[in-house]
């Protein structure tokens, strides 16, 4: 696409504190920005701090990664008054492949430890460019691969396993659900996918509109797929399991929450996964929310638009883990 119009314009709440972050968050991630960016810990509060008084056991364990690859880093988030066995959450942490780690979105699955007496495990992947795809989401498949053999050791239900993360994590999330559907994996008994990292290709008319401006533009889109697949991008070489958008068959899938903004590169590549699924039979909910930019929720958590999103995802939470 080469001429596209301007993109939906920001909620005016969420367009004012975009604009007072502004200084702090370039719109564009270049490759020369990864290592500054992670040692600034920019998405970082020190978990003790996000968990304070609230009553939340946490453990941390090492587990097989994936064959002839280190061990993997998880944690573990329990409700000091468990009642087991109980849902499980396995969370694959957003950074757009390149930043963060199992303690970015700590302070929504936090929330969902305590509101649903949920065991939220929460994996350490290796980061792109270091370690490329596939690291990520065989990691990612290692660590629920472990979480589901060890259900009843964590206080889990092994029937009540969802797989969830944002952004990279949403797209991870994706991929290890296709993986245990081509495996003979885990069965999930769903999928959240919020504001997901599904396509490697940047061509759809969102992709082309987020340009320059807001949170993870057409740019860093490019830095962030670039690590994570080298000259492999944008050719046939390229997994289903690395970007889900290209899957033809989305059949035999647990159910899809799906969210995402309407003013953000990764609209219509999340819309179009939804459509896809619906059109083989499956089920999907799916959410634009209008005027936000991506990660809105996490920068501005008290904002309207979040709280209705935020809701909206503990209320799939509750409805697919029957509590």
């Amino acid at each position: 696409m080469t001429h596209t119009h301007p993109a939906p314009p920001f909620d005016v709440e969420l367009g004012a504190v975009l604009a007072a972050l502004g200084e702090m968050l370039p719109p564009t991630l270049t490759p020369e920005m990864i290592a500054p960016m992670r040692q600034g810990g920019l998405l970082a509060t020190p978990i003790d701090e996000l968990i304070g008084d609230r009553p939340i056991r946490h453990e941390e364990r090492r587990v097989p990664g994936p064959a002839g690859a280190p061990d993997i880093t998880l944690s573990i988030f329990t409700r000091t008054d468990h009642v087991a066995p109980g849902p499980g959450i396995f969370h694959t942490h957003g950074g757009g492949m390149i930043l963060g780690d199992r303690f970015t979105g700590a302070e929504e699955y936090l929330n969902w430890v305590v509101e649903l007496d949920a065991v939220v495990v929460s994996v350490e992947y290796r980061l792109a460019p270091e370690n490329p795809d596939p690291a990520p989401v065989d990691d990612c498949y290692a660590g629920l691969v472990w979480t589901a053999a060890h259900a009843d050791e964590l206080g889990i239900d092994p029937d009540r396993i969802v797989i969830g993360g944002a952004s990279a994590g949403g797209g991870l999330a994706a991929g290890v659900t296709l993986t245990a559907r081509d495996l003979g994996g885990p069965a999930l008994a769903g999928q959240l996918l919020i504001y997901p990292m599904l396509d490697d290709r940047n061509e759809t008319a969102s992709s082309h509109q987020v340009d320059g401006f807001g949170v993870w533009d057409r740019g860093s889109n490019d830095t962030g797929w670039d690590a994570l697949l080298g000259d492999r991008r944008k050719t046939d070489a390229v997994s289903i399991y690395a970007a889900p958008a290209r899957a033809t068959d989305l059949t035999n899938l647990p159910p899809a929450f799906i969210d995402v903004a309407s003013a953000e590169v990764f609209r219509d590549e999340d819309v179009a996964y939804a459509v896809r699924i619906w059109e083989q039979g499956g089920i999907a909910e799916l959410h634009v929310w209008p005027g936000g930019f991506h990660g809105f929720d996490a920068m501005a958590p008290q904002a309207a638009l979040s709280l209705r999103a935020r809701a909206a995802r503990l209320d799939w939470l509750r409805r697919t883990l029957g509590v």
